[in-house]
């Protein structure tokens, strides 16, 4: 019977023991995530000039390595200096709770996964205020990998072993590994030995690079962050397949945000490119530029959405 294990904690804690076995392993500094339940106040509580208090946004634990949420932290303290507005980061482990906090006006703003904003403009009226353009494209693939020390050469040959999920909403972190399974006639607990949810991309690099998981579906975006910034996190690694291109994730808000902080938040992240602070910035998170985003780029996830819920 397919043993599906949830609990993230207990995967960190396989990888620091596996770490301290080994020597030559890279050591990687924790950051401290904030995943505390937020206040009840609401983000619409105005002070005397018409500001909210807060602006609250949301970044997932998923969409970045763990050394890349500091500069997900100087992205928004620009943003602070260019908008004259007070942001908090809300930090959370999944794209549901993400999800979640947008639909009950909890946060203002939240970077998110393409599969987690699909699901949820199906079901609330958010909206994408820019998108990431990455070497000069605003789309991403999934990269499904092994261990390079594997005789896997390709997806299928994963059939019988085990695989690392990211989170059920994630589009390259699940959905389009699940996609293909459909394709080969099988369901993911049919095709698999044992499957575990990493709750991060880099997490699931981690497992695949210790043997410890035989193989994932990860966002290609992350990988060719760690192969620049830290190659040595995916030196034992081989990319067995690559998805199609799909919509990049996007920065979404809540529709009845106020429109002049809207308009306010949106031109700085636009023009971010064009002066020197915001470009190292950007820099630092492989970003060439944020873009005006299309919801029609996010069609092709539908698509597989629909096909696997039929």
């Amino acid at each position: 019977m397919k043993l599906i294990l949830k609990s993230s904690i207990l995967l960190i804690f396989i990888l620091i023991f596996q770490s301290c076995k080994e020597k030559n392993d890279v050591k990687i500094e924790p950051i401290k995530l904030d995943f505390s339940k937020t206040q009840n106040d609401s983000i619409f509580s105005k002070n005397k000039k018409g500001v909210p208090k807060e602006f609250k946004v949301a970044i997932s634990a998923i969409i970045s390595p763990r050394e890349g949420i500091k500069f997900y932290k100087s992205l928004i303290t620009y943003l602070e200096g260019k908008t004259g507005i007070h942001f908090k980061i809300i930090q959370r482990k999944t794209y549901q709770e993400v999800n979640s906090m947008l639909r009950n006006n909890s946060v203002n703003m939240a970077f998110v996964c393409s599969g987690a904003y699909v699901t949820e403009k199906r079901i609330s009226n958010v909206e994408i205020i820019a998108v990431p353009q990455t070497r000069g494209k605003a789309f991403y693939q999934a990269y499904i990998i092994v261990n390079k020390n594997s005789s896997i050469e390709k997806f299928e040959d994963l059939k019988g072993m085990s695989f690392a999920f990211t989170d059920p909403l994630s589009n390259t972190g699940k959905l389009y590994a699940v996609k293909r399974l459909k394709d080969f006639g099988y369901t993911s607990e049919d095709f698999f030995s044992k499957i575990i949810y990493s709750n991060a991309h880099d997490t699931s690099i981690q497992l695949v690079s210790k043997n410890i998981i035989d193989g994932a579906t990860i966002d290609g975006l992350i990988f060719e962050y760690l192969k620049k910034h830290n190659p040595s996190r995916i030196e034992d690694l081989r990319i067995i397949e690559k998805s199609d291109y799909y919509g990049i994730p996007p920065v979404i808000v809540p529709s009845n945000l106020d429109a002049d902080l809207k308009s306010k938040i949106k031109f700085s992240l636009l023009s971010m490119h064009k002066d020197s602070i915001g470009k190292k910035i950007l820099n630092q998170l492989l970003i060439d530029k944020f873009i005006e985003g299309k919801d029609a780029d996010y069609n092709s996830i539908r698509e597989m959405q629909n096909s696997l819920e039929q």
